[in-house]
């Protein structure tokens, strides 16, 4: 091996490591809280369920899937030797920042493993990129757990797809959106029934363990405790009411039971509860279409990275959320797709980085200012929103035009 192929991984590490310090620190220093959830929600739930307090989604409706709880209880246990010195916030956020930068290292090794090919060398530098765009947004939330589960899984869905599945389906109790990359192996790949029934096991054994610990009625909570969200001003679908905000015709008001800022504007309500019956067509039609290209023969390459993105894009696009951690869930579809279809994933990588750019311009750096909607940050958002919608459009796009040819029967 020559000394600068034998670098590569060296320099790819640096980056990597030296991205995440970065954005750890920026959590101190940029704007508008962007460490909040992490310091404000995710340490009191911990702390509250390890004292003997109410338990999120066991005792009482939560907004996440169960299994969020891990990591958060987790990290407060990990910030434990640190609270004599730093104190109970500090001590969390930085054991969080850890046990994130933990986790993507793992992913990351299984990605460039010892020596890259190229196209893992592309992934690798394009995941750094994106990181460090997004900004602490990318590090600071439970998305943040969910991007490497979703890494690994992605690049073993061929060589070791029950594992896979289980890792998908661990996500998707932590955070719904792996869920969509699971739909979307179960649609492409070969090995579909163990993947299913891999899936189904996992959430099966999650089901039972928490009927055994006294969920009972609460453990689809985080889906009926989304059914009363108004429509957040930075879903893609509030953009011309945020326009209307702009000109004094609408109002940005804060929900203190969703903790979050809504738009108050005749017809808001109207979209917002639109969109969840509109999202689950489209995320429909987009399967269909994969799976008529997976029984012509698509090849699992040609189909899974597309379909994987139009699928988790159709999730952001169509919600009646807008967070901007929502970014983190496009990235690791698009990893995969420079791994298996580099030639084809340039348009995608380029898009989702301009994504993690302008958000970050939104929040945390100029939130204060959408909130007072001004035209700046509210033109930023809008682009934002139009670019989701093209990375939607240029997913489905990809998907049409996967080749699928049933194999020849005929000897030649």
């Amino acid at each position: 091996m020559s000394r600068s192929r034998a670098m590569r991984p060296l320099a790819l590490w640096s980056a990597f490591l030296l991205v995440h310090v970065v954005v750890a620190v920026a959590g101190w220093l940029y704007p508008s809280q962007p460490m909040g959830d992490v310091v404000l929600v995710y340490e009191p739930w911990s702390a509250a369920a390890l004292s003997g307090g109410p338990i999120v989604g066991i005792t009482e409706t939560w907004v996440y899937p169960q299994l969020a709880l891990v990591p958060m209880l987790l990290a407060k246990i990990l910030s434990v030797p640190l609270i004599a010195v730093l104190g109970v916030s500090e001590a969390y956020l930085i054991a969080w920042a850890v046990l994130v930068t933990v986790l993507d290292a793992v992913a990351f090794a299984v990605l460039i493993g010892r020596s890259p090919s190229q196209p893992r060398r592309a992934a690798a530098w394009f995941w750094t990129a994106a990181l460090l765009l997004l900004g602490p947004i990318a590090l600071y939330r439970i998305d943040a757990i969910t991007v490497p589960l979703a890494v690994i899984a992605g690049l073993w869905l061929t060589r070791r797809p029950a594992t896979a599945a289980a890792l998908l389906a661990i996500g998707a109790w932590i955070k719904i959106w792996p869920g969509a990359l699971l739909l979307a192996a179960v649609v492409a790949a070969r090995s579909r029934m163990r993947i299913l029934l891999t899936a189904a096991a996992v959430t099966a054994g999650v089901v039972a363990l928490l009927f055994v610990l006294g969920a009972d009625t609460e453990i689809l909570g985080f889906l009926t405790q989304q059914t009363g969200r108004g429509l957040q001003i930075e879903a893609v679908a509030a953009t011309p009411f945020l326009w209307l905000a702009a000109v004094g015709s609408a109002r940005i008001e804060y929900s203190f039971e969703i903790l979050t800022f809504q738009i108050d504007a005749q017809g808001a309500d109207a979209v917002g509860a639109a969109l969840t019956p509109l999202m689950a067509v489209l995320v429909a039609v987009i399967t269909v279409v994969g799976a008529v290209k997976a029984m012509r023969g698509a090849s699992f390459p040609r189909l899974f990275p597309p379909l994987a993105l139009s699928l988790v894009t159709a999730l952001i696009v169509m919600n009646k959320v807008g967070s901007p951690q929502f970014q983190t869930w496009l990235i690791s579809p698009v990893i995969l797709w420079l791994v298996l279809d580099r030639a084809r994933a340039a348009v995608p990588a380029v898009l989702v980085l301009a994504l993690c750019a302008l958000t970050c311009l939104v929040y945390p750096l100029n939130y204060d200012a959408l909130l007072r909607a001004e035209m700046l940050p509210v033109a930023i958002l809008t682009l934002r929103n139009i670019l989701l919608v093209v990375a939607l459009v240029v997913g489905i796009r990809a998907v049409f035009r996967v080749p699928a040819h049933r194999p020849s029967t005929k000897r030649e």
